[in-house]
């Protein structure tokens, strides 16, 4: 099963939802909104595409941040900020079989389905 990680209002969520839905892939939509994220799946997330490609450093909250937050990021702080606000994780997360794709890129898309 494909799993989409993200928050339903973002411009980039609904770019990936309409590829998927185009082109007939089933997905199961995990809203951190609401469901938050696990640890485990987190620290799982980093160990195969690293903290610096997760964490969203272009978005608002990150943006909104303060300085003493956004200083001298290391894999344990990027963790534990993603934790506390899972909009700073970028979007979307799609894990499919047991691999994460992050951020949406419609030929990365085509090559997985």
């Amino acid at each position: 099963m494909t799993t989409m990680f993200g928050i339903p209002n973002c411009d980039t969520i609904k770019k990936a939802r309409t590829w998927l839905e185009k082109h007939g892939v089933e997905y199961a939509f995990h809203d951190y909104k609401k469901a938050g994220i696990e640890k485990a799946l987190l620290e799982d997330w980093v160990k195969q595409a690293g903290w610096e490609a997760l964490i969203n450093r272009a978005g608002t909250t990150f943006r909104r941040l303060p300085e003493a937050d956004k200083a001298n990021l290391t894999e344990k702080k990027a963790v534990a900020l993603m934790l506390a606000q899972p909009s700073l994780i970028k979007r979307p997360v799609l894990e499919n079989k047991g691999r994460i794709t992050v951020g949406f890129k419609p030929d990365e898309y085509a090559r997985l389905f």
